[in-house]
């Protein structure tokens, strides 16, 4: 592979407020520096915070954007020299993660320098639109305005098949490729694995004899997580027999708007002392304890298409318990590599108190997910780079 190639990877969110679409940003621009070329990210700007990537990260200007704490909304014309300086540097090919602020930035950039432009669709924005505007009739302005950007791009991606399903129903009828995310997290040794449970046990304040759920990602409603908490209050139904002989704690790792009323739900439903909420953690090595150290893996989000968070948990062999229907099952064969219950807390409850009895089949399916759901970040940003290779073939 060419080591020519300058790639820009180009965002609206970055560290540290970062999620999903911020991660896959950073090993795209982490793999191609390291192995195939020179890469950079374009992301906003963030006050007080030094960069120390491997790699260099130019930032635009930025505001809070309040509709959407902790996000930041970019406004880069107050720097104009930001995207004058973009348009000097050669690149190869650009790549957005959004059809935003970041992505226009790419697209100008792109014409500007006569090279091709990818996209990859992450997130369900009609959703975050409605939510924001409260109005279905503005969110489809916003969602036509999304199908327009990606017509005018050069290729489209999706982290999945059914990511790929929601920008059809935006109205989207391209060409898409699925370009999976990954993982950069390393899958443990024995004995690294012991180290790290350990210090996710000091990390989380749990026992060695409780069971442990762990949900990690951005405290929204959107993510589902009221039934996690509404099937847990329901374990309180167990025998007092049952509850001497296996104690748990929940752990809520993140960060965002629903954290308080997350809070509040837990008091009023009685779980409140068994609930850990440990706020954003930015540090990959504690994020590798808390994994380690659980039992089992709750996301059972109806709003993400492809969290990363799941092939994270496969890394350490955490078994992960998702919502029927939702674009995560996709990749879960139930009771194989993975669990898949009902969007329901009553059956979620009795799905997890059969689970939490049955130490073999979760260290065995926890096996298998690492097998068929882990994929590294290295292997991902090899398969992109051959796919950028062929763009710019194309396009010249």
């Amino acid at each position: 592979m060419s080591r020519d190639l300058f790639i820009g990877q180009f965002n609206d969110s970055y560290k540290p407020i970062m999620d999903g679409v911020g991660v896959c940003v950073e090993n795209y621009a982490r793999w191609i520096n390291a192995r195939h070329g020179q890469a950079i990210a374009v992301v906003p700007s963030q006050p007080h915070f030094e960069d120390r990537d491997e790699f260099d990260v130019i930032r635009f200007a930025s505001l809070p954007f309040l509709l959407f704490q902790p996000y930041r909304m970019g406004i880069p014309w107050l720097w104009p020299r930001t995207e004058l300086r973009l348009r000097s540097l050669p690149f190869s090919l650009v790549h957005s993660h959004t059809p935003f602020v970041a992505g226009r930035m790419a697209r100008r950039v792109a014409r500007s320098r006569r090279i091709p432009h990818v996209s990859t669709f992450h997130t369900k924005y009609r959703d975050d639109a409605i939510k924001a505007l409260r109005s279905e009739s503005l969110a489809e302005i916003v969602v036509r305005r999304i199908v327009h950007f990606y017509n005018t791009v050069d290729s489209v991606w999706t982290p999945s098949r059914t990511t790929g399903e929601t920008l059809r129903e935006y109205g989207y009828s391209g060409e898409i490729v699925v370009a999976p995310n990954g993982s950069d997290m390393p899958v443990p040794t024995d004995a690294e694995l012991a180290i790290y449970r350990r210090h996710g046990e000091e990390l989380s304040g749990v026992r060695p004899d409780e069971f442990v759920f762990l949900f990690v990602g951005q405290h929204r409603w959107e993510k589902n997580v009221q039934l996690i908490i509404h099937a847990l209050s329901e374990l309180g139904c167990l025998t007092e027999g049952e509850r001497r002989r296996r104690a748990y704690r929940m752990v809520f790792a993140g960060e965002g708007y629903a954290a308080d009323g997350m809070r509040k739900l837990c008091g009023e439903t009685g779980i409140l002392d068994r609930t850990v909420f440990l706020g954003r953690i930015v540090d990959r090595e504690a994020m590798k304890g808390l994994f380690a150290r659980a039992d089992l893996f709750l996301f059972p989000s109806i709003y993400d298409n492809a969290p990363l968070v799941m092939r994270e948990a496969a890394a350490f062999g955490l078994p992960a318990v998702v919502a029927e229907g939702s674009a995560t099952a996709e990749i879960i064969q139930d009771g194989e590599n993975g669990f898949v219950t009902e969007n329901d807390a009553l059956a979620m409850a009795r799905r997890l108190k059969l689970l939490m009895g049955q130490g073999e089949l979760l260290r065995r399916v926890g096996k298998r997910a690492t097998g068929t759901i882990y994929r590294s970040w290295e292997d991902i940003v090899g398969w992109a780079v051959e796919q950028y290779q062929m763009i710019i073939d194309r396009f010249v």
